[in-house]
């Protein structure tokens, strides 16, 4: 399955990222690699409330 992810500069430093598709889910890390990792685990737990 293929999700959206948009991703967004914080404004203390590294990245935050949203999946539009599943309400609420959001995740942030200090880099682009920590985000990519943290937004695959925020998909599967939000996928798991669902």
């Amino acid at each position: 399955m293929k999700l959206k992810v948009i991703v967004h500069e914080a404004e203390e430093g590294g990245y935050w990222a949203e999946v539009p598709a599943i309400s609420g889910c959001a995740t942030q890390g200090e880099t682009l690699d920590e985000l990519l990792a943290n937004v695959s685990e925020a998909i599967e737990a939000c996928s798991a409330i669902l």
